[in-house]
Formats: structure tokens, sequence, C-alpha cells
């Protein structure tokens, strides 16, 4: 059976994360200085969930040039599912940067960790954070006509689920029955579809994860212990992990990014999600870097624009809709 990283090394990298107060790469290393991020406002510690655990807090940045209000992007660190507390490892320095200067209002989250809570609460954690946005859009000046989603690692598997579970509230999978939705937080009201997402370097297909050359060190994958099972065991809940199984053609547009030499989630996730979007007549693009590892050469200024032209797009396309 596939073991693909060992447990310990994905904790020892997370320490490593949060270990330093901001910047790093996707959440994992990128011993970097201190991100300096121009802004017009920011807001830290605010708790999404209406409780008092820092796991539900996120931190909220509005772009420099003063406005009545911004489309959002919710953008989620890379921990293996591990951290509860990276939200200032979430690539500040590359992906929300881009993003600012975009004229995007960026919220960060915090999210229940794989020690915290077994899945689907993370899941609940993000759709929460998507449904505060609304909640809150007038305080803190979101535009709600248009929100996405976007993550690394872990985080873009987050991403990519939440995206492609975009107005379900819940499912059946095989044997596993699935809440998508969740109950927490202020705004259980309010909706939390998405316009669009973004996925660099997520876990995609968790039944898949052979697919191509990785570490295999350990006796529990991350999903495992997410999980608290084993693939062998239980396929149908790692397939109700995976954001393929619930792709259909009413999805969001969905832009990939993957490394051809990630060592640690193989580019061949981020093939086989394109081609399952592809497939369901989904919008999407995919940028599969030749020397990209994990979070390693991602980063080019050519690739950010890319995400921020694609948001761009998917947002004239949703003001159009609405006309």
């Amino acid at each position: 059976m596939r073991k693909y990283l060992l447990s310990a090394l994905m904790l020892c990298a997370t320490a490593a994360v949060m270990a330093q107060p901001q910047g790093g790469f996707g959440g994992f290393g990128g011993f970097q200085q201190e991100v300096k991020l121009e802004t017009s406002q920011k807001w830290e510690d605010v708790n999404y969930a209406g409780d008092d655990k820092a796991y539900h807090t996120c931190d909220i940045y509005l772009p420099k040039e003063v406005k009545a209000s911004y489309p959002v992007v919710i953008h989620i660190y890379g921990s293996a599912w591990f951290s509860n507390n990276s939200k200032r490892m979430a690539d500040l320095g590359t992906i929300v940067k881009s993003l600012l200067n975009a004229g995007y209002a960026v919220v960060c989250p915090n999210h229940r960790s794989s020690m915290d809570a077994e899945w689907p609460a993370q899941l609940h954690d993000i759709k929460a954070v998507v449904r505060f946005v609304r909640g809150e859009a007038s305080k803190y000046k979101f535009d709600t006509s248009f929100i996405a989603t976007s993550g690394f690692s872990s985080g873009g598997h987050l991403s990519s689920v939440t995206a492609t579970t975009s107005g379900q509230l819940k499912a059946t999978v095989g044997t596993v029955s699935v809440d998508l939705e969740g109950q927490l937080g202020n705004y259980t009201r309010e909706s939390s579809a998405v316009n669009a997402a973004c996925d660099w370097s997520g876990p995609i297909d968790l039944t898949n994860m052979d697919c191509g050359d990785h570490m295999k060190m350990g006796a529990d994958s991350p999903e495992d212990k997410l999980l608290n099972s084993k693939l062998s065991e239980n396929p149908d809940k790692y397939r109700s992990l995976s954001a393929t199984t619930y792709v259909d053609k009413n999805d969001p547009p969905i832009i990939i990014f993957h490394g051809e030499k990630d060592n640690v989630v193989p580019c061949c996730q981020g093939k086989e999600f394109y081609d399952t979007l592809t497939a369901a007549g989904v919008k999407t693009e995919a940028t599969f870097v030749p020397e990209g590892g994990h979070g390693m050469g991602m980063y080019a200024e050519e690739n950010l624009q890319k995400m921020v032209n694609f948001l761009n797009a998917a947002r004239e396309k949703t003001s159009k809709g609405k006309k």
C-alpha cells in the first residue's frame, strides 16, 4: 500500500513554518524575511465562526488603492492538514501580494487540523469563511458578487473541494454520507457557493496518490490521519475527500498549477483534475511547470499573472451573467 509521506516529516515541516512570523512558500520552508504587504486596511485574528477558537480566525487584507468594495479571494495555507494556525504563512509574498496588487481583498483563514477533527470538518470551516464574507460584507468592504478560493497543497485541496461542492449541501459517496456544508458560524443562511477557484499543487484524487513519483515514507499518510482510516479498508472515505468525486458541469471555473518535479503531491494529480474538469465541461486552465517542485519554482510572475487573468475573466463572466 502506498505511503507517500512520513507524518512526522510533515509535522516537522509545519513546525518549521509556524516558527516564521510571515512569508515562506506554500506553508513549507521558505525561510525568508517578514513580508510587508501594501494595504489600505487589514484586520488580524478575526473570528469567522463566532467562537473563541484560534483555528477559526482569519486575517483580512484590502488593496492599497481605496475603493468602496473589493472582489474577494480566500487563500488557504498548505500543511498536509496538520496545522490549525498557519494563516500568516499563506504565500503572502507571492500569491497574496499578487492578488492585492490586482485589486482583490484577500482573506487568509485558519482551519481545524487533522489532529483537531476528522474530515469534513476542514471543509465546514472553509464554507463558514465563505458565508462569513457574505455576512460581514459591509464591514470589511467585500464585493460579494465575486468570491473565489485559492490554496497551496492541502490548501489547494480545500480550495478545490469547496469549488466542486459549490451549491451542494450533502452527498452520498458509496457507503459514506457526507455533510458538505456544516452549521458553523453566525451566517448559516448565507450561501457558501464560490465563483472560481485556484489549485496550487493540491492533492485532488486521494484514492490515486500513487499515480506518479513521490516520497514513500511512514506508516500513515496525511489523508489517513485526516480520515482516521486506510484506503484498503474504506475507499469510499477517500473518494469523499477527493475533489474529483464532486465534479459536474455546474462547477465554477478552476485554474490549476502543478510542478512536474513535485515529489510530495505528484503532478499527475493536477493532470487528472484538469482532465476530469475538461470532460465535465467546466471552464479550466492548467500550467504544469517542468522544473517546478512542491512550491519551489512555482511562483514565477508569469504564473501569478495567469492566476490574476483567470480570476479577472471569471469575474467578468459572473458580472455579465447577472445583468
